[in-house]
């Protein structure tokens, strides 16, 4: 009997158990989860975040959807023949996993274990039928934490939309209310709509949720469609809800009451009040059908015979494929424990204290520390904030750095996210050529206006990986991913040029003396944000 015959047919009598296929079963994974061991602490870490504090359930939840349709999967005459997909995911998987070991990005070992999964499915079962239990392995990505890079630039915007939304709400209550940038100006109170406040703890989990219904839903395939896409404005839209009620007893009670009445809207009552709306949508898109099906009626909900599924587990036989696996996987775990980690290459750099007070003509004023909180979210292990000032300019030029030792924990975050965040609008954005004159190497920058009412600055930014300066974040993290694989480096550098355009002055004229600035912070940068080579 193959492995697939012993996991899809009937469960056989007692007598039909198959110890040495359990030993080598649990061997590969027992072997994965040491091979993979970045990636579960990686996980461990993660889920102990607000945001991905449903983690630990997807796993469970993953099973049920694969013992649920294991009880429809057919007996397969012969024995399985289409194995090598399985294997080719497998060793694909460990590669990836190992890459990420190598050059300390835990999160590849962690996405490599959903593709671990899925090959062990397709060796156990054949591509034929194992590919069909694709639902299962991919909700748990769910589990996974976003990249930082996503994981700021969704907070940031979910954080926007959920701020004029829930400034809406206020006016249609009649609410004096003023919104600037992500603080609800109330009058007498203010209300900041932080990170905390974006949505993400509730978006998460109603992905999930909204997955596993839409899974188990017998309706037509449109109706599944809906319910997936709109688990992500049914979240938002209640978490603007939550604002507004937040703002609507500021503005009634004072800020006394504020914290009471947020910490109650917040988890499982969001939570069941997104499941309900999500509820209520399938209920009115089964009596727009023609079936006229109930919604009980509609959720295979069916947990008969799973515990029979489960217990297959013991009739797994023991394949040549799943041995080979097995003893590769045992292998990989042990060499992991010999080869130790690569350590991560402290680079020397003169720390920014020391940075010169004279650029040229330009005087730097007293380094000026940042807002505890800001500084909290920014997580640089050295930054650098001054006003730069020259006689006969009547206007000052603001530079900002920051740079981080490792930026596989953490990273550079975007004045694109940070600057809305403070009320400044974004005009417009471009990648041009730095300006000559400016020493070393050609680069791109990035170019912006922003504005908050009658108030417009120029910005320049771009990223230091290392020496090469670029206006792409993309292109810098692929730089450190590339140079984390060379030697062992990951730290990076952000540098940020802000000048006001005053009062009847031209764009130009503001442009002249921020690229006058730039040509004088540029020159001992490379003593502060090491090269290559460390110099």
């Amino acid at each position: 009997m193959s492995v697939s015959d012993s996991l899809s047919g009937p469960l056989p009598a007692q007598g039909a158990t198959r110890p040495l296929g359990l030993v080598w079963f649990a061997v590969a994974l027992l072997s994965a989860g040491v091979y993979f061991q970045t990636g579960v602490a990686a996980l461990a870490d993660a889920w102990t975040l607000p945001e991905y504090s449903h983690g630990p359930l997807i796993p469970l939840l993953s099973m049920f959807l694969f013992l649920r349709h294991l009880k429809r999967v057919p007996i397969l005459p012969g024995p399985v023949t289409d194995r090598g997909a399985g294997i080719a995911v497998i060793l694909f998987a460990m590669l990836l996993g190992g890459a990420g070991r190598l050059i300390q990005i835990d999160d590849f070992a962690a996405y490599a274990m959903i593709l671990w999964t899925g090959g062990m499915l397709l060796l156990s079962f054949g591509w034929a039928q194992g590919r069909q239990f694709w639902p299962p392995v991919l909700h748990l990505i769910y589990m996974l934490p976003l990249p930082g890079v996503l994981y700021y630039g969704l907070s940031t915007w979910l954080q926007w939309v959920s701020s004029h939304l829930g400034v809406w709400f206020l006016q249609q209550l009649a609410i004096p209310v003023f919104l600037d940038g992500n603080i609800i100006d109330l009058g007498v109170y203010k209300l900041q709509v932080a990170e905390a406040c974006s949505g993400l703890r509730y978006l998460f989990p109603i992905l999930s949720f909204s997955y596993i219904f839409a899974v188990l839903y017998r309706g037509p395939i449109w109706h599944k469609a809906v319910l997936l896409i709109s688990a992500a404005p049914i979240t938002v839209f209640m978490n603007s809800v939550r604002i507004a009620i937040a703002g609507a007893v500021v503005d009634r009670y004072g800020t006394d009451f504020v914290e009471g009445v947020t910490h109650f809207m917040e988890g499982w009552v969001i939570f069941v009040a997104c499941v309900a709306i999500l509820f209520a949508l399938a209920r009115l898109m089964l009596l727009l059908n023609p079936q006229r099906m109930g919604l009980v009626e509609a959720l295979d909900l069916d947990f008969d015979g799973l515990w029979g599924q489960a217990q297959r587990l013991r009739l797994i036989e023991p394949s040549r494929a799943l041995i080979f696996v097995a003893l590769l996987m045992g292998a990989g775990a042990v060499a992991w424990q010999v080869i130790p980690a690569r350590p991560l290459n402290q680079v020397a750099r003169e720390p920014f204290y020391a940075f010169p007070s004279q650029l040229g003509d330009w005087h730097a004023s007293a380094p000026q520390r940042l807002d505890p909180q800001i500084a909290k979210v920014l997580a640089a292990d050295d930054y650098h904030s001054v006003t730069l000032t020259k006689a006969g300019e009547r206007q000052s030029v603001d530079l900002f750095m920051a740079w981080y030792k490792d930026q596989m924990t953490g990273g550079t975050h975007s004045p694109t996210i940070c600057l809305p965040s403070a009320g400044w609008e974004i005009a417009g954005l471009q990648s041009v050529p730095a300006p000559a004159g400016v020493e070393g190497a050609p680069f791109t920058m990035n170019r912006t206006v922003i504005q908050k009412g009658m108030d417009r600055m120029l910005v320049y930014y771009w990223y230091d990986q290392q020496g090469v300066r670029t206006a792409s974040s993309y292109y810098a993290k692929l730089l450190m991913t590339l140079s984390k694989v060379e030697d062992g480096r990951s730290d990076g550098a952000i540098v940020r040029l802000i000048t006001p355009i005053g009062p009847g002055e031209t764009e130009a004229a503001a442009e002249a003396r921020l690229q006058d600035a730039m040509k004088a912070v540029v020159p001992p940068l490379p003593r502060f944000l090491p090269g290559a080579e460390g110099g």
